[in-house]
């Protein structure tokens, strides 16, 4: 993709309701998600906390943040960690506008949260809707109105366009039509995961290899609810002595930290009739492009139908578990600009599990199984039309996605929607 090239993101919406209405916005998410880019776009002014200049005009001159124009963007403000407390005491004087992109600061830091002066916007890697696959004809946000609005909509996309999709990833500056531009990228990212980013938050990485291998056998557990004990395990093969927990731990904590880990939790519907449901999150990375990397997959490996051993309770092919982790980053983008909240929900004995539940502040929910295949049956269905018969009207509708052609309504109400025509 062209540098010079701007693809509009659901991230847009987001912020054109809520900004300059907000004094200021924190947008928050993975490097190279495209934050910097789309926060450009809406400001007067830009301070990159990159260049040792701002950062020593900043430090010298505090005010120049609030002199010139305005709104203003404070880009990579974690590399100049006061610019934080510099925008929430401007917010609190009613002196300007600011959007700040960037991640998490360092520990020591001790930084006030911000809390009712600066508000978080999760960014994501980019939707299959953002980066133009398909022209979306089933809106999710639509659906989470409960309207149960019409499904219908055909595409040509299948398996080898989603499994393109999956090793291309959501990065905009890494898409390349060149898979080995995007392999290196990808590569770097991860190196640079590794590498570099835990000593730039000020976290102690003592063995760089133990990471990169716990992080290779996250990858494995793609859209499972494998426990962290088993991820260990499969990241220590034939080792008598394994890495103690709390160095585990350390690896899980900074990597969310860095918005690289990015599970998806347990759905606990409180006030409803539905118990005894499991509360560990079903793991995914920011980007199944990262997975991907991580497991040596190009788009071939991923189409032979390979069968991987995973650290969960199930073992199906990789191109399934990436599927879900595609249509699951689609899905929170979409949810979160619908103002919903995703999850998902599996039974303590596993008698029942489903994908992704999309919840309302009024907690009422959109339900969606994701499937490989290409068609439905009866048997793909019944896990939805348990929970319609445990929740009634607060179900507020319920989905398949799949890797077919046709979006539609199936004759017991449950809509069919290929993954390509999902949109916010």
């Amino acid at each position: 993709m062209e540098p010079s090239h701007y693809l509009p993101r659901v991230a847009d919406i987001e912020l054109s309701l809520l900004f300059p209405a907000l004094s200021a916005i924190s947008i928050e998410g993975a490097r190279g998600v495209g934050k910097t880019r789309t926060a450009t776009g809406r400001v007067a002014r830009v301070l990159d906390c990159q260049v040792p200049q701002v950062v020593e005009l900043l430090d010298a001159r505090p005010e120049s943040l609030i002199e010139g124009a305005h709104p203003v963007l404070v880009d990579e403000w974690q590399r100049y960690p006061p610019s934080w407390d510099l925008v929430r005491r401007a917010v609190d004087d009613n002196q300007g506008s600011y959007l700040l992109t960037g991640s998490t600061p360092p520990v020591s830091w001790p930084m006030h949260s911000g809390a009712g002066r600066i508000v978080s916007l999760r960014m994501r890697p980019m939707t299959l809707s953002e980066r133009g696959f398909e022209k979306p004809t089933v809106s999710m946000g639509e659906i989470l109105t409960g309207e149960r609005p019409k499904i219908a909509g055909e595409t040509t996309r299948g398996l080898i366009d989603y499994a393109h999709e999956i090793v291309q990833g959501g990065f905009p500056a890494m898409r390349n039509e060149s898979s080995e531009i995007t392999r290196a990228a990808l590569d770097g990212y991860l190196d640079r995961i590794v590498e570099r980013e835990f000593t730039d938050l000020g976290r102690a990485l003592r063995n760089p290899g133990a990471l990169r291998r716990w992080l290779t056998a996250y990858a494995a557990a793609s859209s499972s609810t494998a426990t962290f004990e088993k991820i260990r395990d499969a990241a220590t093969p034939g080792e008598g002595s394994k890495p103690a927990r709390s160095t585990t731990s350390h690896f899980r904590d900074t990597l969310e930290a860095l918005f690289i880990i990015d599970s998806l939790p347990g759905w606990l519907p409180y006030g409803t009739s539905l118990t005894r449901l499991n509360e560990a999150p079903k793991h995914h990375l920011a980007d199944p492009a990262l997975a991907a990397r991580l497991l040596g997959f190009d788009e071939a490996g991923l189409l032979s139908g390979d069968r991987t051993a995973m650290a969960g309770s199930r073992n199906h092919s990789q191109l399934g578990a990436l599927f879900e982790s595609l249509v699951t980053l689609s899905l929170r983008v979409y949810a979160q600009a619908a103002n919903a909240s995703a999850h998902h929900l599996r039974t303590k004995g596993g008698e029942h599990e489903i994908d992704i539940i999309l919840c309302r502040d009024d907690r009422r929910v959109v339900a969606v199984e994701v499937k490989l295949a290409r068609s439905i049956d009866d048997d793909d269905v019944r896990h939805l039309k348990w929970l319609r018969a445990q929740m009634g009207k607060d179900l507020l509708d319920a989905m398949v996605v799949t890797s077919g052609s046709a979006a539609y309504r199936r004759k017991d109400g449950i809509a069919v929607v290929p993954a390509a025509l999902l949109g916010p």
